[in-house]
């Protein structure tokens, strides 16, 4: 079965919390802290691997989980990292936040990956914190966040040409008889209803063709079968449009090609401006030099179109329509060569400042008289706090500091002797 779309929850591994102690040793006084780091957390990662050809694994397990990281020790013992989950898939595939639909990878070639949630940073021991006047800190860092998410992944296969057409044209006979490719071929509206893959091999180059399939009037609204599979024709560079130029379908072979090209327009991405060669099929079936053909003949190069005769099941006039998409396919691939190097030397001229890593998000509200905070940094040093001891609570005050929110907080008219509440703790301010 041919599976082209999945939706799993993916969740990567917790940091691990740092350690709080001491040196407890015979003869050694004073021993200090020796509490060792948490382990990071297992990242999840998706790999493309060009054995895989569909998503059909996904349909049966919904969720991954990457390794949590262990909690550190004493003597300095630091936790392990939690290992990293590699999730293989076709290469082609496109990985999508499910939420905001926003594309995470487009994972292309072979071995592409992209790190999809990343693991929590292991807590720093108290080891850490020891300064010359904090010389036992009796605090630790918890471990960060573990990562979780749903992605919608999209399979859109790799091919170099894509043949298009209404159903019943020829498209399968004509792959079957450029390639070694075996589709299923029947006298019946949607034979094929997978898409299907062949190579084609001319002289010392080759390319890889593809059939799709279910493309009728219609097919972006989701009529037929063309709403799943338009998509795969983002991944062509060159399409041979195939019409049935002897109206055995009785439909009139112009009005066939003007209403795919209305359905390439009409999708999401604008299909209309890839290069497209016309296969005039089953050009067996009427005279070639004849009023019928002429006209269509007209009507396609009125539109920019160049016009192959072509006969599927004679196997005619295949070969120089092939040899027509090779060159379509090199002088597409030098555009595309030029496009990027103009996109290198766009990125390389625009200077991005850097983010201020102290600077992190913090929300504030008014409860009353009560200022409160949140914020997912915030979170993990307060987690991390031990209100029992004074050097851990000034840690707290010098992070709220760093990341601005004292100052907004003095603007909106903190005073000392005022009331402050993170998440379910109050507590007062004092300035130091």
């Amino acid at each position: 079965m041919f599976v082209d779309r999945a939706v799993i929850t993916i969740k990567s591994g917790k940091g691990g919390a740092g350690a709080v102690s001491f040196r407890r040793e015979p003869y050694v006084p004073d021993g200090g802290p020796d509490g060792g780091d948490g382990g990071k957390g297992g990242d999840v990662v998706f790999i493309a691997d060009r054995s895989l050809r569909t998503l059909m694994d996904f349909r049966y397990k919904r969720r991954y989980a990457a390794q949590d990281g262990q909690d550190g020790a004493g003597r300095k013992r630091f936790g392990k990292s939690g290992e990293n989950l590699l999730i293989k898939v076709p290469p082609g595939t496109v990985i999508l936040d499910e939420e905001s639909r926003l594309v995470i990878r487009d994972l292309v070639l072979d071995g592409d990956s992209v790190v999809a949630a990343k693991g929590g940073r292991g807590g720093k021991g108290n080891v850490n914190f020891k300064t010359s006047v904090r010389q036992a800190p009796n605090f630790a860092e918890t471990g960060g966040f573990a990562t979780e998410r749903k992605v919608l992944l999209e399979l859109k296969l790799i091919a170099d040409v894509g043949l298009i057409g209404f159903p019943n044209v020829g498209k399968s006979t004509l792959l079957a008889a450029a390639t070694s490719a075996n589709p299923k071929i029947g006298n019946y509206h949607f034979t094929t209803t997978t898409p299907n893959l062949g190579v084609v091999e001319l002289y010392d180059t080759s390319f890889v063709m593809a059939d799709i399939p279910g493309l009728i009037e219609g097919a972006h609204t989701g009529a037929g079968l063309g709403a799943d599979f338009l998509k795969h024709i983002e991944r062509t560079k060159v399409l041979i449009h195939v019409v049935d130029v002897s109206g055995s379908e009785g439909r009139d072979p112009a009005m066939d090609l003007r209403a795919i090209n209305a359905e390439l327009k009409s999708h999401t991405v604008n299909l209309l401006c890839k290069p497209q060669l016309i296969a005039a099929n089953k050009i067996d079936r009427i005279d070639e030099d004849g009023d019928a053909y002429r006209a269509f003949k007209r009507e396609a190069e009125s539109l920019g179109f160049t016009v192959f005769p072509v006969s599927a099941a004679a196997r005619t006039g295949i070969s120089a329509l092939m040899n027509a998409a090779v060159g379509e396919l090199a002088r597409v691939e030098i555009e595309n060569r030029e496009a990027e190097n103009e996109d290198a030397r766009a990125y390389f001229d625009v200077r991005r400042p850097e983010d201020d890593p102290h600077y992190r998000d913090v929300e504030i509200a008014m409860d009353g008289a009560v200022y409160v905070l949140s914020g997912r940094q915030l979170l993990k040093i307060f987690n991390s706090t031990n209100f029992n001891d004074m050097g851990s609570v000034r840690y707290l005050y010098k992070h709220l500091e760093k990341c601005g929110a004292a100052d907004r907080l003095k603007a909106m008219g903190l005073r000392d002797g005022d009331a402050i509440r993170i998440y379910d703790f109050e507590f007062v301010w004092y300035d130091e």
